[in-house]
């Protein structure tokens, strides 16, 4: 029986992204049902609301979600906060799918070894694990003529189900964690740091060290080879994951997983909707293809074909294939499109 993949391609450059991921998928052979449904921006110009109850219904009567991009300036003005594409429809998407894990991967193709801004840095590999609805995003929010306020809150449970699984991802790779937090100052932090503590002694096959976050962003400038899997909590993940999507050359680049109980999960590019090049088939789709892959890995447990997507793109890459924001002297400048034609052609002839 087909598997189903819901797909909310969004705004700005989301539907064109979205739909090169789509492509790519068909392209393995393997048998899904693809049904897209309006979010963000999009479904607020057709119906006043950025996540539909169709939206949400379809997300949870489907196995995995293919989500593009939400948001733009033109959404920024709309008077009620709750209504924009950001806090109406991504936040509820991850409170609502109790999508509480973000693993974001940032390596570097090594055909892009030399794209990296820092000099002297050739190779990135390491994945941020981010607690994805707890925190400040989720907290309390307040705000009178002139003072606002945010409510940053954490219970024991969230932060244990997101270290537990830390902790896995650690044990399946090098074997070392970094707990990164603000212990010196914040009180959640400090309650985070001791429930970390308290786990790894089940782990003890796991190395744990903690760092603070301000030094864990000057570090990763310094040496991004000393990380290999980090977990923190909602903001930090969110800085330092495009921190650190930017060390590997492009935001283009990067595929994200949004986690929740069992084998459900949303995946997303973690670029935003860049409306600047929307509709000019300028944009990159290879994170999103990426996370096509992250979904047959986590989601479907097809290992194999999730492997031969990221070889697929790889061999695109070395062929010297490159949208606008990697493109170099020597290398061939390719829509997204061409881009998508050029994975999925490769996954075909490798069948």
């Amino acid at each position: 029986m087909a598997r189903k993949i819901a797909v909310l391609p969004g705004d700005g450059i989301g539907p064109e992204v979205t739909a090169e991921a789509v492509k790519v998928l068909k392209a393995t052979g393997a048998a899904f049902e693809f049904e897209e449904a309006l979010v963000g921006g999009a479904a607020y110009d057709d119906g006043g609301h950025p996540l539909p109850p169709a939206t949400l219904d379809l997300c949870r009567a489907s196995d995995a979600v293919l989500f593009g991009a939400v948001g733009g300036p033109k959404y920024d003005a709309i008077p009620d906060p709750l209504l924009r594409p950001e806090l109406g429809a991504l936040l509820p998407l991850r409170r609502e799918l109790n999508l509480y894990a973000n693993l974001r991967p940032a390596k570097t193709p090594s055909a892009l070894a030399a794209a990296c801004p820092l000099k002297g840095v050739h190779r990135v590999d390491f994945v941020v694990v981010r607690e994805l609805t707890g925190g400040l995003y989720f907290g309390e929010k307040r705000r009178e003529a002139d003072w606002a306020s945010d409510l940053c809150v954490y219970t024991r449970m969230e932060i244990e189900r997101i270290v537990r699984l830390a902790f896995t991802v650690a044990r399946g790779r090098s074997g070392r964690l970094l707990s990164v937090d603000k212990a010196n100052v914040l009180e959640t932090s400090r309650l985070w740091r001791e429930i970390v503590n308290e786990i790894a002694k089940e782990n003890p096959d796991v190395s744990l060290s903690h760092m603070l976050v301000d030094n864990c962003a000057m570090q990763m400038i310094r040496d991004p080879g000393a990380f290999d899997v980090i977990v923190t909590e909602n903001l930090f993940g969110d800085i330092l994951s495009d921190e650190a999507a930017m060390i590997t050359g492009s935001l283009g680049l990067l595929p994200s997983a949004s986690l929740s109980d069992g084998n459900f999960g949303l995946y997303e590019p973690i670029h935003g909707s860049a409306p600047d090049i929307a509709g000019q088939g300028r944009a990159n789709p290879i994170a999103a293809i990426l996370s096509a892959a992250m979904m047959l890995r986590h989601t479907f447990g097809e290992e194999a074909l999730a492997l031969r997507i990221e070889r697929a793109v790889d061999h695109a890459l070395l062929a010297g294939l490159r949208t606008p924001d990697i493109f170099e002297n020597g290398t061939s400048l390719v829509s997204a499109a061409a881009m998508g034609d050029a994975v999925a052609f490769k996954l075909k002839a490798a069948a």
